[in-house]
């Protein structure tokens, strides 16, 4: 066990050390009671101001302040400073909560978060930082660092448009005709012709996300069935091909709610989505990822976790892969206005296909290359290597064609990993 000493102990501090230690099987204690402490037979830590770490004050301040960050280092090990205190206590707490999000008003075209502001910055985003300061605190003291287990390959696909032709009518479907008569699309024409005349559609790749559902049973899906907008274009869920479909790709009740663009910040669209999506499976929905990844902290995650959502998994960025909260772990969200840990689930995700072709702009040679480095880094530290591709990114289509292998490839690493 090691003991570890805090002039003060309070929720921030407790969440960081069972980061650091419970994640890797390390018993811990926290006290206040430096005779104890002192008088301990045992391996010991103290984080106080003329201890083995000094702390930064913002981690014993209650809820969000505003101070200054800085890149620094601890130990030989690249870390962050906090008005000038080098801690990596601290550090992990920062990175985990997504503090900088609290503090910051940057923001992009879609509201977001921006990469671009992240103290991460490209050369951290590929590491998993939090996972790393930790590892460092436990060499620190001596102690052996366990192996990370089996790193478990998570597939998950958004589905945010469930055909490209198929059941689509109306207002929507002559507009696309219009669309592409009047632009001499040829070939988007006659493959319409085919679909309507019983083709397979373009973006009906189910039969292969049920195969990787057989063989990756963590796998989970998304469905986006908001009411149609510029951002929000999926088929209508009342059509009961749709919802016969959504309910046959519920294998193992894997299927989750994409809560729309148009739902940020509004609760009643996202309950009257969810209630949507529970009528058409008669069953709880408790997982979710928010559509484009636009989510707002604290707000986002407290109107979810209000609904009775148990699990999210939009904690990463759009712009570039990595890890956004610097681990793999699956972790608690950390309510930092109201300086507690929920039992609200944060599953992060490391890349996305979007990312890496549209993004970063990688070619398939380097998404494959990438995606190795980015599982060797799960493999050393921990967690889950989970990623998002779409039903329609999946079929070697358009401008997806031969990105199919990027995904067997994933695949085949989590094979090999087992």
């Amino acid at each position: 066990m090691v003991l570890i000493y805090a002039d003060h102990i309070n929720h921030k501090i407790r969440y960081a050390f069972d980061f650091i230690f419970n994640a890797r099987g390390v018993v811990h204690e926290l006290t206040c009671d430096l005779n104890a402490f002192q008088s301990f037979d045992g391996t010991k830590l103290s984080y106080s101001t003329e201890g083995d770490i000094q702390p930064a004050g913002f981690i014993s301040t209650a809820g969000v302040t505003d101070f200054v960050v800085e890149r620094s280092r601890w130990k030989q090990h690249d870390c962050l400073s906090f008005d000038g205190v080098t801690d990596p206590v601290a550090s992990v707490f920062y990175i985990l909560t997504r503090y900088e999000e609290y503090n910051s008003k940057a923001r992009d075209k879609y509201g977001r978060f921006p990469f671009q502001s992240s103290v991460l910055g490209t050369d951290w985003i590929e590491k998993a930082v939090c996972d790393r300061w930790s590892v460092a605190i436990l060499l620190e003291l001596a102690l052996d660092v366990p192996n990370a287990e089996k790193t478990t390959i998570t597939p998950t696909f958004d589905i945010d448009n469930a055909f490209a032709y198929r059941l689509k009518s109306g207002v929507r479907a002559s507009l696309s005709k219009t669309k592409d008569w009047l632009g001499a699309n040829r070939f988007r024409i006659k493959e319409r012709r085919a679909v309507k005349a019983g083709g397979k559609d373009p973006y009906d790749t189910y039969d292969r996300i049920r195969e990787i559902q057989d063989e990756f049973p963590s796998t989970r899906m998304f469905w986006l069935i908001g009411k149609w907008s510029k951002k929000d274009r999926n088929i209508g869920v009342g059509h009961p091909e749709h919802q016969a479909l959504i309910q046959r790709m519920d294998h193992n009740q894997i299927v989750g709610l994409h809560p729309s663009f148009a739902s940020l910040g509004k609760s009643s669209i996202i309950r009257s989505e969810k209630k949507s999506l529970e009528e058409i499976l008669a069953r709880s929905i408790e997982h979710s990822r928010q559509h484009f990844l636009r989510f707002r902290l604290p707000e986002t995650f407290r109107q979810l976790h209000a609904m009775g959502f148990k699990n999210e998994y939009s904690m990463g960025f759009a712009e570039h892969v990595g890890f956004r909260c610097g681990t793999a772990r699956s972790i608690p969200w950390y309510d930092l206005e109201k300086d507690e840990a929920t039992d609200f689930m944060i599953h992060p995700f490391i890349y996305m296909d979007g990312t890496l072709r549209e993004y970063m702009r990688l070619s398939i040679k380097e998404s494959k290359s990438t995606i190795e480095r980015l599982f060797q880094e799960v493999q050393q530290y921990g967690g889950d290597f989970r990623f998002i591709w779409h039903n329609e990114t999946i079929g070697n289509y358009g401008l997806w064609k031969g990105w199919q292998d990027v995904l067997n490839h994933t695949l085949t690493l989590g094979n090999a990993n087992k």
